[in-house]
C-alpha cells in the first residue's frame, strides 16, 4: 500500500509569512503617520506664517491687512477692485470684503508669499488655500468656537479638514480642546461645505473634546489673534 504524505506549510513557513505580513503591515502604518505628521506641519507652518504677516504688517503699517486706510498710497501694486479703491476703511477690524483684500495688502507688501489681487468672488489669485483646497479666511468676526463668543481677529483653517489631523493640530499648538484656549472649532465653509459641530466635536466629554473616532473629514479651527 502507498501511503501518500499530506503537503502543508511547517511552523517556521507559517512564522516566516506573519513576520513578512507584520513588517508589511508596520510599513503602512507609519507610511500613514508620516503623511499624518506632514500635513500637520502643513497647516501649523501656515498659521504661523500668517500670523506673523499679520502682526509685521501691523507694526509698519499701524493698520491692519486688508483694513488699512492708506494701502494704495503706501503698497506699491495695490489695485482697486476691492474696499474703498484697494484701501480698507480703518476703523481697526477686518470686516466683509476686507477679509478677501487682506490677502492683497499682505502679499504686495511682501509678507507673505505668491502675488493675490482681490476680487469679487474668491479663488486662486484672491486667496490662499489649505491642503485640501479649501480657502483660509484671515477676518474680525466671532463664527468658531460654540456659542456666542466675543468677535475677534482670527484666520480660518479652511473646511474639508479631517478631525483627526484638525484635533492634532489644536493638540500641538495650544490645548487640544475644540471650544476653549487660541485655536478653536469653527463651521467657515470657504469655498467648501461648512463642517458642523456634532460630526467634528464630542459634546458629551467633560470638557468637550474633538470627536476622532468619528472619522469625520471635513472639520475646521480658528486661530484667535
Amino acid at each position: 500500500m502507498i501511503v501518500r504524505r499530506q503537503s502543508g506549510f511547517t511552523l517556521i513557513e507559517i512564522a516566516i509569512v506573519l513576520v513578512i505580513v507584520g513588517l508589511l503591515l508596520g510599513g503602512v502604518l507609519k507610511g500613514q503617520e508620516l503623511i499624518t505628521s506632514a500635513r500637520v506641519r502643513n497647516l501649523i507652518s501656515a498659521q504661523d506664517g500668517v500670523k506673523a504677516a499679520f502682526f509685521g504688517f501691523q507694526d509698519r503699517f499701524r493698520g491692519l491687512p486688508g483694513d488699512y486706510l492708506l494701502a494704495r498710497q503706501n503698497i506699491n501694486g495695490v489695485g482697486t477692485a476691492c474696499g474703498t479703491s484697494g484701501n480698507g476703511n480703518g476703523n481697526g477690524q477686518i470686516e466683509s470684503t476686507e477679509s478677501v483684500l487682506a490677502w492683497e495688502h499682505l502679499s504686495k507688501a511682501g509678507f507673505i508669499t505668491g502675488s493675490y489681487t482681490c476680487a469679487a468672488t474668491e479663488s486662486q489669485n484672491t486667496t490662499p488655500f489649505n491642503p485640501y483646497n479649501v480657502t483660509l479666511q484671515l477676518i474680525f468676526d466671532g463664527n468658531y468656537g460654540t456659542g456666542t463668543p466675543a468677535a475677534r481677529h482670527n484666520l480660518k483653517t479652511g473646511a474639508q479638514i479631517p478631525v483627526e489631523i484638525i484635533a492634532e493640530v489644536d493638540r500641538k499648538v495650544d490645548d487640544g480642546r475644540p471650544y476653549s484656549g487660541s485655536f478653536q472649532f469653527s463651521p467657515y465653509a470657504g469655498n467648501g461645505t461648512a463642517p458642523t459641530a456634532a460630526n467634528c466635536v464630542n459634546s458629551t466629554a467633560t470638557p468637550p473634546e474633538w470627536n476622532t473616532t468619528s472619522g469625520q473629514a471635513n472639520c475646521g479651527g480658528a486661530v484667535i489673534f
